[in-house]
């Protein structure tokens, strides 16, 4: 049976269905929620410096399709992974282009295709893409890496964190707090405070940006849930089998 189950994970047809119910899924999910911004002029911020690197964290990554207005350019950093496929496959059908590899800089960066991609998101950003990616280290959630800051000193492109937030979800008990996104409610998107990095930042200063982009996603995804009326829901580990609603 796991070898069936593995067959039919890897077979293209069922990748490209799954992909198609999900970009219908999310689309749903978008369409029926009542999104509001902070700041509400968040995009007359961000545009006029675009093109930008976009930073979330890992598990709230489903609705991030949906910030890109119809006139922007953007990709997505989604790994080889067999998971990363079903993501890569929705995100083309949501409008998005993709660059596949890693965003771990540790000892398996090469081998996860993380140098070509690391090449690809620099080029990109000089075709004026905007450029989205997870900041977190490779299993350990919520822990910002060095990767964001190492493209943002590479391409000269200003970091943009952000969080997103609905207040129907399930949330999954795995290693970075897998948000689905549920149709119906209320939804936020919360801007943080954009990070330049100079070209010249040693390691000191890479290390003080990295602890900033920390906080500011920490404090993003606070406020995006204070936004939608259920702060206490970001301090909260929710099971597969559990759902919150607004009240």
């Amino acid at each position: 049976m796991r070898k069936l189950l593995r067959t039919l994970l890897r077979a293209r047809w069922f990748q490209q269905f799954a992909g198609l119910l999900a970009a219908g899924f999310l689309r749903l999910v978008w369409t029926t929620n009542r999104f509001s911004y902070d700041p509400d002029d968040v995009y007359d911020i961000v545009e006029p410096q675009m093109p930008v690197i976009l930073a979330f964290w890992h598990g709230q990554h489903f609705m991030t399709p949906f910030i890109k207005r119809a006139h922007h350019r953007g990709k997505v950093l989604i790994s080889r992974h067999r998971d990363g496929e079903f993501n890569a496959l929705a995100a083309e059908r949501l409008g998005i282009e993709t660059i596949r590899g890693s965003g771990d800089h540790g000892s398996a960066f090469n081998r996860k295709g993380g140098v070509g991609a690391f090449k690809e998101m620099v080029r990109a950003l000089e075709e004026n893409y905007n450029v989205a990616l997870t900041a977190d280290v490779p299993k350990r959630s919520r822990v910002a890496g060095l990767g964001v800051i190492m493209l943002a000193r590479e391409s000269g492109r200003m970091i943009m964190p952000f969080a997103m937030a609905t207040s129907r979800f399930i949330r999954l008990n795995n290693w970075d707090r897998t948000t689905i996104n549920l149709p119906f409610g209320r939804g936020a998107l919360v801007g943080g405070e954009p990070i330049f990095v100079p070209a010249d930042a040693d390691a000191e200063m890479m290390e003080t940006l990295r602890a900033r982009l920390e906080a500011t996603l920490n404090d993003a995804t606070r406020r995006a849930y204070a936004r939608i009326g259920r702060p206490e829901l970001e301090a909260v580990r929710c099971d597969v089998s559990q759902t919150s609603e607004s009240g």
